[in-house]
């Protein structure tokens, strides 16, 4: 291999950019999991009933989530290919098809969460908290366009390195959510009290007013003129419809099965006991908390390697990447160090009783040793989404996490007798596997296009081959 001269201050340039636009989507993602308190604390003063509902229907909202989430990751390393190439002006095009992908997503999403009895039933819930799941999820499904079309102009003005919009408009929701949670849940304003049918009205309309204001933003703001997003029709394309779901249904299907091992977790956490549920609870809070951060420094890794793709700048595309990666394991160290130092004062945090800190204080410590898996492979994923490589990180997390974690977990926690923290070993086994293959993954396929198998964005950039 040829000896890897490093430019210092191109590292710091790098290092730089990817700062500016990560941090607003950073905070953009704090946001998101804002809205989840907002909702827990509203619910809690309503009563524990309520509370319950709100929290299991959140939990199956979320899978609806990742996966409009999952298949809108598909328009930010277009556009930044785009823009890349010097040719921005094209933008529009894949953003018209990507709101028709967004609006076929979310209808799909609105009926999928009004039919969720069965999983309903699968989760466990008690019998008596139905009524009330059902009607939460009902009313937060009309929700559902909104959030892939927000998410659709999310990718569009990211792909531009334009993140601020996104730290705006997420706060902006969680603003909207506190007032309208407490009318609609309590009853004030003339309307009866509404419950946990009130909580999925208050976020329903909360997603369609951000995802109207961040439409009108990207309408008028001089910065998206030129574009033609809005100065033009377009019906289906079907040929560049395939294209974002050839991308986007990897992404979402990756992001699902990511969950799926944290929701399978739970499921199992659930047969040890009140203390046992309340402990990983607490644990899984922190790890989501200050996973928000490596999340979004992947979502600026991604518009960084587009962009070196566009230019055809194969040095750039691994300065993008590792640097990100880089960066990513600075902050992880810091979180790390929080979890592995202070467990019981974080848990402490959450409740007085003593047995459950001792318990979460346990799952922390492992928590805080897979800060660094979980850094890495989720930077190595955002790089690779960068290149449109998203088939074979698919498959490696498929494998990495019910391969390799969850039948770990499971026996760690079984047949060893470990409990929780063979549960949580198993995620660690999981994410480092992931971690490794997808770190991999991206070295070669950065060393791939340093030997000439790739050039700038074609000319037809909608229709350009996806890498394998």
């Amino acid at each position: 291999m040829k000896a890897i001269h490093l430019d210092r201050a191109r590292v710091w340039r790098e290092i730089g950019a990817t700062l500016r636009l990560a941090l607003p989507l950073i905070l953009a993602q704090l946001a998101a999991v804002g809205s989840n308190v907002i909702d827990a604390m509203l619910a809690g003063h309503v009563g524990a009933h309520v509370l319950g509902a709100v929290a299991i229907g959140t939990n199956i909202w979320s899978l609806a989530i990742v996966s409009g989430i999952g298949m809108m990751m598909s328009v930010p390393p277009l556009i930044s290919q785009l823009d890349g190439a010097g040719r921005k002006h094209e933008a529009g095009k894949v953003f018209h098809q990507a709101i028709w992908l967004a609006l076929g997503m979310g209808v799909l999403l609105w009926f999928a969460i009004r039919h969720a009895e069965p999983l309903i039933k699968l989760i466990g819930v008690a019998p008596g908290l139905y009524a009330d799941v059902g009607e939460f999820l009902r009313a937060i499904s009309w929700g559902a366009p909104a959030l892939t079309c927000y998410f659709a102009l999310r990718g569009l003005s990211e792909g531009l390195s334009l993140t601020r919009p996104s730290m705006y408009f997420s706060f902006g929701g969680l603003a909207l959510l506190l007032p309208l949670g407490y009318v609609f849940m309590f009853g004030k304003l003339g309307l009866p009290p509404q419950g946990a049918r009130g909580c999925g009205i208050a976020t329903a309309t909360a997603l369609w007013i951000e995802m109207l204001a961040f439409g009108s933003y990207v309408f008028f703001h001089r910065n998206y003129q030129g574009l033609g997003v809005f100065q033009h029709f377009e019906w289906p394309n079907f040929k560049r419809i395939g294209q974002l779901l050839h991308i986007g249904l990897p992404m979402a299907i990756t992001l699902l099965a990511e969950g799926g091992l944290f929701v399978a977790a739970a499921l199992l956490i659930g047969t040890m006991g009140e203390d046992m549920v309340a402990s990983h609870q607490v644990a899984l809070n922190v790890a989501a908390f200050f996973f928000m951060v490596p999340l979004g420094l992947a979502m600026a890794i991604t518009v960084r390697v587009g962009n070196a793709v566009g230019r055809g700048d194969s040095s750039g595309i691994r300065y993008a990447g590792f640097c990100g990666i880089g960066l990513t394991l600075v902050t992880q160290a810091v979180s790390a160090g929080l979890m592995l130092g202070f467990p019981y004062l974080i848990a402490s945090l959450y409740t007085h009783d003593k047995t459950v800190i001792a318990l979460a204080a346990q799952l922390l410590l492992l928590a805080g040793l897979f800060q660094f898996s979980d850094g890495i492979q989720v930077a190595s994923n955002g790089a690779l989404r960068g290149l449109k490589d998203t088939r074979v990180p698919m498959a490696i997390t498929l494998f990495a996490y019910w391969g390799v974690g969850m039948p770990v977990g499971w026996w760690l926690a079984f047949h060893v007798g470990l409990g929780a923290r063979g549960i949580w070993m198993g995620l660690i086994a999981g994410l480092s596997m992931a971690a490794l293959l997808l770190f991999a993954r991206f070295w070669r396929s950065s060393y791939q296009q340093q030997a000439g198998t790739f050039g700038p964005v074609a000319p037809a950039a909608a229709d350009a081959t996806i890498p394998s």
